[in-house]
């Protein structure tokens, strides 16, 4: 195995980690948000980040890899099973707070990471069982609108003002936050409504993708209060909370200040890498399967996670995901860095496109 695939090996080291914590439990349930916001910022400080991209005939050879698909289908099994190993675990009336708190955050990260990450780059794939793939995941922290609103809604109104998951320049992230959970749930009705209004199909029909959403979440919800106690479900309710709002972080971070302009007053520009951030710092690529090669996404969303590029026209994050994540938790120091970011980038000759 080459060293290309191996490295991609370590997308499984946080579910370890998650599930090593859950599993000593006591102080170490907090291993798991340790490494990830503090760990592996300080090694990203270290290790430096690489734009190269795959010439034309590695790209093909790694764009038909199977390797790469099995991976990716490897994280819905992995996710379901921490899932479960949570419910077992965080059932237990001897357990003080604290510690059931720690597991709830170590599971929000599986869901974050695994979850809504896996499941975004299964729902940009054609096959049914890939797209039945990330509907699994996304039901996992209760956020399947996500399915319909990132592809229909977000990849279509990036970085304009009719895009809830494009944060504002300005914008704090929990104002975002409110802003962006609110207007996606509502932006998928919409949507669906519309697919639906053209098919000649009855909103109230069970080919409402959004009607049949809502019953499998509220009847995951009703299975875990069943089976093991409401108090259970409302744990694991509050970490499938979590999860969503680490990717609400995620997209805060990702087009933050960065706007298409409108063609004549008409229509909006077509999208291009500079309308997203980028990052090529190499843990958080690894970890994230290339979430952080942001711009090529948005530029070519069917492009698959293990051939993304870097584009030296898209702007650059001045650090990586987890740690601007955890800039962005505290907005004076963000506006302070990104703004100037911002300033520096459109002084260039391709932020001047953004001016």
């Amino acid at each position: 195995m080459g060293a290309k695939k191996i490295k991609y090996l370590l997308v499984f080291v946080s579910p370890a980690i998650i599930c090593l914590s859950m599993y000593i439990g006591g102080i170490y349930v907090f291993l798991a948000p340790l490494y990830v916001f503090f760990m592996i910022p300080i090694m990203e400080f270290f290790i430096a980040g690489s734009n190269k991209n795959l010439d034309k005939m590695e790209e093909e050879i790694v764009k038909n890899d199977p390797f790469y698909d099995y991976l990716l289908y490897s994280l819905v099994p992995l996710q379901v099973l921490l899932l479960i190993y949570f419910l077992f675990r965080i059932d237990n009336a001897l357990m003080p707070a604290w510690e059931k708190i720690g597991m709830m955050i170590a599971f929000s990260l599986s869901c974050a990471s695994l979850g809504i990450n896996g499941a975004h780059e299964l729902g940009h794939r054609s096959t049914w069982y890939e797209q039945l793939f990330s509907k699994i995941l996304l039901a996992s922290t209760q956020y399947l609108h996500f399915f319909i609103e990132h592809n229909r809604g977000h990849h279509k109104n990036v970085s304009t003002e009719n895009d809830p998951a494009s944060s504002r320049y300005g914008e704090t992230l929990y104002a975002f936050y409110v802003r962006s959970v609110k207007d996606s749930w509502f932006s998928a009705w919409k949507l669906e409504g519309d697919r639906l209004k053209k098919a000649n199909i009855s909103f109230w029909s069970v080919h409402n993708e959004m009607l049949l959403y809502q019953f499998i979440q509220a009847a995951i919800l009703l299975t875990i209060a069943m089976v093991f106690s409401w108090q259970v479900m409302l744990w694991y309710l509050g970490a499938s909370v979590m999860g969503f709002l680490f990717l609400e972080t995620v997209n805060y971070i990702e087009h933050y200040g960065l706007q298409r302009k409108k063609v004549d007053g008409a229509y909006y520009e077509k999208t291009m890498p500079i309308h997203s951030w980028n990052s090529n710092h190499t843990l958080g690529r690894i970890l994230l399967l290339e979430l952080t090669r942001h711009s090529d996404h948005h530029y070519m969303a069917n492009r698959k996670y293990q051939v993304l590029r870097h584009f030296d026209a898209s702007p650059q994050m001045p650090a990586g995901y987890p740690a601007m994540m955890l800039l962005a938790f505290v907005p004076p120091l963000w506006f302070k860095i990104m703004h100037r970011q911002i300033a520096k980038y459109k002084a260039t000759k391709e932020g001047m496109a953004l001016a």
